[in-house]
């Protein structure tokens, strides 16, 4: 189990990072938005727990989505016109209202797709536009080492005090905008802010299959083994991240512009 938590998450997290370098920006920008922090700690919150609990757990994390975006929006807003540290501040006080808020709110499916569907019309309405395009870029080793190294810290902190949390705080921290901070901090010291916000709306395209992951993991973890719930959850999500990929990509030639590639998400 130890093996698990020290690899799975830094083995996603090396593959969804290096997949521009290795299969280039189309098949990146399709595996950004999936589940790669939050579905390995989810699988091993159920490992360790039970699924009844990883149900749980998964509906506070899709209704994460809301936190997540509260994020978003105070870091898009605020660095506008604050360097990173105010926006960083900004964002994870957003962050921090909007989970204990959730985390006060009845433990539902309904209402967890009700708190992702506001959240993403929500920062899709109100969200700062920007005509940049923020597209993945090259890693470096001591980046990449970061990310993994993130990764690992936040699974362990997790699965560690899951039982001390309580599926509730276990499910929104799952969900923790990790590397939501890290790229957008970077993004903002080496582009500005207008390719921050570009990048941050972007990410709303990875919302649907992540919704979709956490949706069916709620109704098929008591009633399937764990791994094949998972399998088909995956695939399931795979396939709405294609989905939404193919559709994005019509709109925008349809518009005549170039495809905002999304970041790799939590």
């Amino acid at each position: 189990m130890l093996a698990l938590k020290l690899t799975l998450v830094p083995f996603f997290l090396l593959v969804v990072s290096m997949s521009g370098k290795w299969w280039g920006p189309a098949i990146a920008g399709w595996l950004a938005g999936l589940p790669f922090v939050a579905g390995p700690i989810l699988f091993l919150l159920v490992l360790d727990h039970g699924p009844v609990f990883g149900a749980h757990a998964a509906t506070l994390s899709l209704s994460a989505i809301l936190a997540s975006e509260a994020f978003n929006f105070a870091y898009a807003w605020t660095c506008r016109s604050r360097q990173w540290p105010l926006a960083l501040a900004a964002g994870l006080a957003s962050w921090l209202v909007a989970a204990i808020g959730l985390a006060s709110m009845p433990a539902s499916p309904a209402w967890a797709i009700a708190a992702a569907l506001i959240a993403v019309a929500f920062g899709q309405t109100f969200l700062p536009r920007s005509n940049a395009v923020a597209r993945i870029a090259a890693l470096s080793r001591n980046h990449l080492l970061g990310r993994m190294f993130a990764g690992v810290a936040l699974t362990v902190s997790v699965t560690t005090l899951a039982a001390a949390l309580g599926a509730k705080w276990s499910g929104l921290l799952a969900v923790f905008p990790l590397l939501g901070i890290v790229l957008s901090v970077s993004s903002h010291r080496a582009h500005g802010p207008d390719f921050v916000v570009s990048l941050l709306r972007g990410m709303v395209l990875g919302r649907f299959s992540f919704a979709v992951f956490c949706l069916c993991l709620i109704f098929t973890l008591p009633r399937q083994a764990t791994l094949l719930a998972f399998v088909e959850v995956a695939v399931l999500a795979m396939t709405v991240q294609w989905t939404t990929k193919r559709l994005a990509h019509a709109q925008h030639a349809l518009n005549g512009k170039a495809l905002t590639v999304p970041a790799s998400r939590e």
